[in-house]
């Protein structure tokens, strides 16, 4: 059988992990070509990971009518881009693994879903923390009953001086702050462990209190490859939330780029009738048995390990379009987090809870 050859579209920071995913499964698939529309970026790239200059490309439609022969892509780029990338790469035949967030609303989310299902193509969406050990194991712990009812999660992604700079705080490119970059990957791990149920009501606040704190010296949390000093900066740095699904469970969500604490943390907390997990550090879990409480430990590692967890997505993928393996973050679950994200805006804006 013969390779599959990929495509990234868009070689910013985050589609390394991609790359280097796929390098893993060098038997499987072939890195075929680049685009991105920063000339720099895409040499550098180019060079680094040894695709030949004829096919890098800084328009994607070019790249995808001179190639039809490319089976999968990555769509790396910011988030506004998502969905026109996506669509075009899933109208030219490919399958496409998409970053989180899915889009920059839940109408463009559709749109996505829709062309992956007329093209018959699959579409996954990139939520990493689906694929790392700790998620791994607390889904073991709920096929096992450990958690029994799970009513209520507490989604915590807080950094003090985390704001990554480039386009992440431009509003018209990322579609908002720390709620569609970091609130989604918390708030997708608990939807996820908790059972994926509908979301019906969500009431929140967003706030704009210290900005993205570009004054200080001190090394921020994660930088984007496109900082510059003069960056834009619109968005919210702090948000709060609470989300409502149709079984009654409540997620209750916090998340900053910047936020004067001195223990930024991103964590989860999950409690059930009969057991409650937290994934932070490391994993926690409590219970009572025999009459007595107790806290649950384990003699191996079960923390997410980033790398790990990237090369793990990126296998998942790939073997989903191989028929080898379900895919674990289907386009669907994509749309149902962006109508969270949206009513989180939404509701901020109004002051008001928001049914979805």
């Amino acid at each position: 059988m013969s390779k599959l050859k990929a495509a990234v579209i868009g070689v910013g920071g985050i589609s390394e992990c991609h790359i280097k995913g796929y390098r893993q499964l060098k038997d499987d698939v072939e890195e075929y070509a680049f685009c991105d529309i920063n000339p720099d970026r895409l040499k550098y790239m180019g060079d680094t990971f040894g695709i030949p200059e004829e096919r890098r490309y800084l328009d994607k439609d070019e790249m995808l009518k001179a190639h039809p022969e490319i089976d999968i892509c990555s769509v790396c780029t910011w988030n506004s881009a998502h969905a026109e990338c996506t669509i075009a790469a899933l109208n030219a035949g490919c399958h496409v693994i998409c970053e989180k967030p899915m889009a920059m609303n839940g109408e463009e989310a559709r749109a996505m879903k829709e062309a992956a299902d007329r093209n018959g193509k699959l579409l996954m969406i990139g939520f990493v923390r689906r694929h790392g050990r700790d998620a791994k194991t607390l889904i073991d712990f709920v096929k096992g009953g450990f958690f029994g009812d799970m009513y209520y999660a507490k989604a915590t992604y807080v950094r003090r001086n985390g704001a990554p700079g480039g386009w992440f705080g431009d509003k018209s490119r990322s579609g908002g702050g720390p709620v569609i970059d970091l609130g989604v990957h918390v708030i997708d791990l608990c939807k996820y462990i908790m059972g994926n149920h509908k979301p019906v009501s969500v009431y929140a606040a967003t706030f704009d209190k210290i900005g993205d704190r570009r004054h200080l010296e001190e090394s921020k949390a994660w930088v984007s490859t496109g900082r510059a000093k003069n960056d834009i900066f619109d968005v919210e740095d702090f948000a709060t939330a609470l989300i409502r699904f149709d079984n009654g469970a409540i997620i209750s969500l916090e998340t900053s780029f910047s936020l004067n604490t001195a223990e930024p943390r991103a964590e989860i907390e999950i409690y059930g009738d009969k057991g409650g997990a937290k994934l932070g550090d490391e994993v926690t879990m409590a219970s009572d048995l025999c009459g007595h409480l107790v806290d649950l430990s384990f003699p191996s590692n079960k923390n997410f390990v980033f790398e790990e967890s990237f090369d793990a997505e990126i296998k998942n993928f790939v073997d989903a379009v191989l028929g080898r393996a379900e895919c674990l973050a289907p386009a669907a679950d994509g749309v149902s987090l962006m109508d969270i994200i949206d009513a989180i805006y939404k509701s901020a804006a109004t002051g008001s809870e928001v049914k979805i």
